[in-house]
């Protein structure tokens, strides 16, 4: 038995060396698709992100009665029954229908001069949230631009400090009342106002996380292969950031509806003819000590209460599903 095996293994070794060695090596080829296949992993980050956030009941109801509500503030306009939020109503003998209040006919009543409140408090609410939205989009788009570019690259981080340390030092009340005072009081001009400082806390945020994750070994590795910048920033920095801006969004919409409101109160904000909820609660203001006039300041307060403590719940519980050491 060992003879035979011992002869067999001469024949293989004499019929090798006499093979070319073209015959004897050749080259697998690279396949990019058989190589995605030897990582392959059915974990989905965005899956695994609206899992964990749908397990938060609480979030998720407010999230689906907040969309509902924006829905409505752009259907009520095409009900039917529905009142110009600027007309003023007057009966058949031309008497406005002042300080009317919630019945049949106007289902908030009307404010002293004859409007619909249910119609304000719609366009209202409507109003303040495009500027919310608009200010929140805003300061993401350049918070986050700047903000990688203030922490990855190593040159621009003295000159963009020093450009956050002046605009921190300045109260951003007054650079909002400013711009509300010097320009024409408009919706395009609370949005400006609000995003012309409004990014650096952004970028902070951004600028600090980049930091942290800028120099760790895969990003390393990445750049010794060649990796270009852009894909890095995309593919290994900012899938990091994604629940830091969420929760800087969420938080930005409701604090520009309160800017909105504050600068309306100092006799700055929207002209009357351009409902929103700052204007309809500093009217409000005014009856706050007539009880059968509070109704005026009751309504629009609620509806301004509700996205503001929706945004919140919604952000944190957001933010806290986007992390991805809560995905199973």
């Amino acid at each position: 038995m060992m003879k035979q095996f011992s002869y067999r293994h001469t024949k293989e070794a004499e019929l090798i060396e006499n093979m070319e060695e073209a015959e004897l090596f050749t080259f697998g080829g690279y396949n990019e698709a058989e190589t995605e296949k030897t990582g392959f992993s059915n974990y989905s980050y965005w899956n695994s992100t609206l899992h964990a956030f749908f397990k938060n009941r609480i979030a998720f109801a407010l999230l689906v009665l907040l969309m509902l509500l924006l829905a409505f503030t752009f259907i009520q306009p095409y009900l039917p029954g529905q009142y110009d939020p600027n007309l003023i109503i007057n009966d058949a003998s031309g008497m406005q229908f002042r300080n009317i209040p919630p019945g049949k006919q106007f289902i908030l009543g009307t404010n002293s001069i004859g409007q619909d409140l249910w119609a304000r408090i719609w366009s209202g609410t409507r109003t303040s949230l495009f500027i919310g939205l608009s200010v929140a989009l805003a300061e993401a788009l350049i918070g986050i631009t700047v903000g990688v570019i203030w922490g990855y690259v190593r040159k621009a981080d003295f000159i963009l400090t020093e450009i956050y340390n002046i605009i921190d030092n300045i109260p951003n009340t007054i650079i909002l009342i400013l711009i509300s005072y010097i320009l024409k009081p408009s919706v395009k001009t609370l949005i400006f106002a609000m995003c012309l400082t409004g990014w650096i806390q952004m970028a902070r945020f951004i600028r600090n996380q980049i930091l942290i994750i800028r120099d760790r070994d895969y990003n390393v590795a990445s750049r010794c292969l060649g990796t270009p910048t852009g894909r890095i920033i995309v593919k290994n920095l900012l899938p990091y950031l994604v629940s830091v801006i969420m929760l800087r969004m969420a938080l930005t919409i409701p604090a520009a509806i309160g800017n909105e409101v504050f600068i309306t109160y100092i006799g700055l904000g929207l002209p009357v003819n351009i409902p929103s909820l700052g204007n309809l609660i500093n009217e409000g203001r005014a009856l706050i000590t007539s009880p059968a006039l509070r109704y005026q300041l009751v309504y629009p307060t609620i509806i301004l209460s509700f996205v503001t403590i929706s945004f919140y719940i919604i952000g944190n519980a957001f933010s806290d599903a986007a992390d991805p050491k809560n995905h199973l």
